[in-house]
């Protein structure tokens, strides 16, 4: 995954601060960020922190044969990995120029410069030899990781202790810790780079750049130097023409810082290695402040249990005794009762949306019944009594349709009487009338 460019207004703003000798996290042009180191529990374990760049160093040992032009010294290996929990950028498995020029300049500022006496890695000449390994892991990247990869090499291999040995004869005897106490490194001297940022091809200049102002710099210049102010490496990148008024301007700046940190890293050694003798408690999990949500521990707070008892029985004895109410059983219905305070049951109670739903389906009902009766022409008579059935009857077709049943339908007599019959009797006494009025 390449990373993500900047834009040209990001650009454009960056290189205006830096005109205007401001950066974005607040600092002046040669201020370092704040650097804090941690160790862990065991020897040779450290997490060095440049500002947001972190990088943890690990050193380990093993007995090995020497090489042959050298048969007297140990063998020193620097490992620096970039993974991509520290950037996305980062590609797995493969190296890329950044990581090879990174290790090739730990290796000049490291081994090439002597800081550690390889002739007292050296147990048998020409047979057993102490190697010297240091995994150096980025875990975080915000910029300057040639800075903290140094600072956390050279911390890692002082805080480092080897097993001790014994020759007899041919044979070699390997000390754990408990039987003996663990040697520390021979360390001559502590070379430490320091990281200058140049723009504008030259004309500005800035320390411990972030990672945001190194996709703008022009060129950078790396000096590793001891508190002695013995240049151990120097190395110029991006191709810019640098004066030797520059160079000598960078120098003096970095014989400052690198003494700065050198207090700082001797400090953190001596802080630690008084813990331990102590017996007070270590590493990574004792760096991490309480108050964060990721602490591991937090304060135990004393309690005194002792009279517990005695104030809760205070407790029972002030507090007001519990008001004695009985319950009496409610009968709803037989074979049901109710004790207590309650609500009453509406279970069959119908809400109001409910009842309006019913109350318009029933008018719809009436409507629809209304209009049965206007296209088929029913006729709806009332014969007898109030009590007497409702019967619909149809001039074609003989139906009976009860609307109302009695209890007592053999005591009422129904009829039905087509359309042709009640014609029939109102004609007749017509032509009886009509025949009396011809003979008078």
């Amino acid at each position: 995954m390449k990373e993500t460019p900047l834009s040209n207004c990001e650009r454009r703003f960056l290189l205006r601060a830096i005109e205007e000798k401001k950066r974005l996290d607040g600092r002046q042009t040669y201020d370092y960020r704040n650097i804090k180191i941690s160790f862990g529990t065991d020897y040779g374990c450290c997490i060095v922190e440049l500002g947001k760049t972190r990088v943890l160093g690990q050193v380990s040992c093993e007995l090995v044969s020497p090489k042959l032009n050298r048969a007297t010294e140990g063998i020193l290996f620097f490992n620096l990995e970039l993974s991509q929990m520290a950037a996305p950028a980062f590609e797995p498995g493969r190296q890329s120029d950044l990581l090879v020029k990174l290790n090739r300049l730990l290796e000049r500022c490291l081994r090439n410069s002597k800081c550690i006496d390889t002739e007292s890695l050296c147990v048998v000449a020409g047979e057993k030899v102490w190697q010297i390994r240091v995994d150096l892991h980025l875990l975080n990247h915000d910029g300057n990781i040639i800075d903290a990869a140094s600072i956390a090499a050279i911390v890692a291999l002082c805080h480092f202790r080897r097993p001790d040995v014994s020759v007899q004869g041919d044979e070699v005897t390997l000390y754990t810790p408990e039987e003996r106490d663990p040697v520390p490194l021979s360390i001559h001297h502590m070379p430490i780079c320091v990281s200058f940022a140049f723009f504008q091809q030259g004309t500005y200049l800035l320390v411990d750049p972030n990672e945001r102002e190194e996709r703008v710099m022009d060129g950078l210049l790396v000096i590793a130097m001891n508190k002695h102010r013995e240049i151990c490496a120097i190395q110029s990148s991006g191709g810019i023409m640098l004066l030797k008024d520059q160079v000598l301007r960078c120098s003096k700046i970095a014989g400052v810082k690198v003494l700065e940190i050198t207090e700082l890293i001797q400090k953190a050694l001596e802080n630690d290695q008084k813990v331990r003798k102590e017996g007070g408690k270590f590493g990574f999990a004792e760096s991490i402040a309480s108050q964060r949500i990721t602490a591991f521990k937090m304060e135990k707070a004393p309690i005194d249990t002792s009279d517990v008892e005695e104030k809760a029985e205070e407790i029972i004895a002030e507090a007001e005794p519990p008001s004695e109410v009985v319950s009496n059983p409610v009968l709803w219905t037989p074979g049901t009762a109710q004790i207590g305070e309650g609500v009453e049951n509406s279970w069959g109670d119908l809400e109001e949306s409910e009842k309006e739903e019913e109350d318009e389906d029933g008018t719809d009902e009436a409507i629809i019944l209304d209009t049965i009766k206007m296209d088929i022409g029913v006729e709806v008579s009332n014969i007898g009594s109030q009590d007497a059935p409702i019967v619909l009857s149809d001039s074609e077709e003989e139906e009976m349709i009860i609307l109302e049943p009695d209890k007592n339908p053999k005591k009422i007599r129904t009829q039905t009487i087509s359309a042709k019959q009640e014609k029939a009797p109102s004609k007749k006494p017509v032509k009886k009338r009509k025949k009396k009025r011809a003979a008078n």
